[in-house]
């Protein structure tokens, strides 16, 4: 299953929710702990949780969707958003509500566009890491 339209949306990326889901449900994994994701989207559709929607990329990649994982990827993608969306505010409350999943990045003024920038990509590269 391709999963490049959920790692854009959960990115930062300018990719809808519904979207998302209609991807997820339109390229199922056969892998057995990914059916109850498919069960809760059918059900209730974009309004699920960003964070069901990191737990079974988790899922899909072979990794356990633990809470350490989870949190460690929500936090990242928490981060992309905002800097891509250049919400400043938004950056630095993701940044402080994870601090301790996200501590290896390198941190720079949140007010220079090239740090944010910096900071996007190392982001993206750690995300992938984390699925790998």
């Amino acid at each position: 299953m391709g999963f490049e339209i959920v790692d854009r949306y959960l990115l930062g990326e300018p990719v809808s929710k519904p979207d998302v889901v209609s991807a997820i449900l339109a390229e199922r994994s056969d892998h057995p702990a990914a059916a109850p994701f498919y069960r809760a989207f059918e059900a209730v559709g974009a309004r699920a949780a960003d964070e069901a929607v990191i737990a079974l990329r988790l899922v899909v990649a072979g990794k356990s969707p633990g809470d350490a994982a989870v949190r460690r990827l929500r936090g990242l993608t928490s981060v992309a958003r905002a800097s891509r969306a250049g919400d400043r505010a938004g950056l630095a409350a993701a940044l402080k509500r994870d601090a301790p999943v996200l501590g290896d990045l390198p941190l720079g003024s949140l007010d220079d566009p090239a740090e944010r920038e910096r900071l996007v990509a190392a982001v993206t590269a750690a995300y992938r890491e984390a699925l790998v």
